[in-house]
C-alpha cells in the first residue's frame, strides 16, 4: 500500500494545481492500493469544498468506490498523536500528518504520495526511519 497525503488529492482532482500532472501519473503507474486516513479525508474535503462542494463529493464518492482504503485510528492513537504534535510543533504538524505517520508505523513503511516536501521529508515513523515521497523528486 502506498500512504496518501491531502495533498496529492487535491493535485489530482484540481486541474489548475501545479502538481496535478504528476499527481495523474502517479495514479496511472499506482500497482497497489492507496491507504489514507479519516483526518486526510476530513482536510481533503475541507479544501475541496472551499472551491466547489461538487468536488469535495466526487472525492467522497470516489473514496466510496475503493479509490483508497480508511486506516483505523482509534483513541489508543492519541498518545502517538500527541507525541508526535510535540516532537514536530516548530513545523508544525496537524493531525492529518500525524495520523499518516501512525499509519506508516502500523504498515512498517512509508512510501507516500505527498505534495508536502517539506514536512514528509522532516517525519521520521518509528522515530527515525524517513519517509519516501514517491510523488516528488
Amino acid at each position: 500500500m502506498i500512504l496518501a497525503d491531502t495533498g496529492f488529492f487535491i493535485a489530482l482532482i484540481n486541474r489548475r494545481d501545479r502538481h496535478h500532472a504528476r499527481a495523474k501519473v502517479c495514479l496511472e503507474q499506482l500497482r497497489e492500493p492507496l491507504l489514507t486516513t479519516w483526518p486526510v479525508a476530513t482536510e481533503t474535503c475541507h479544501l475541496l469544498a472551499r472551491t466547489s462542494p461538487d468536488l469535495a463529493l466526487q472525492f467522497l464518492r470516489s473514496l466510496h468506490a475503493g479509490a483508497a482504503r480508511l486506516h483505523d485510528l482509534s483513541e489508543a492513537h492519541l498518545p502517538r498523536i500527541i507525541a508526535l504534535t510535540e516532537q514536530y510543533r516548530d513545523l508544525p504538524m496537524d493531525l492529518a500528518d500525524a495520523s499518516l505517520v501512525i499509519a506508516a508505523e502500523d504498515l512498517g513503511h512509508g512510501r507516500i504520495f505527498s505534495t508536502d516536501e517539506r514536512d514528509f521529508r522532516a517525519y521520521r515513523w518509528k522515530s527515525k526511519k524517513p519517509f519516501t515521497n514517491l510523488m516528488l523528486p
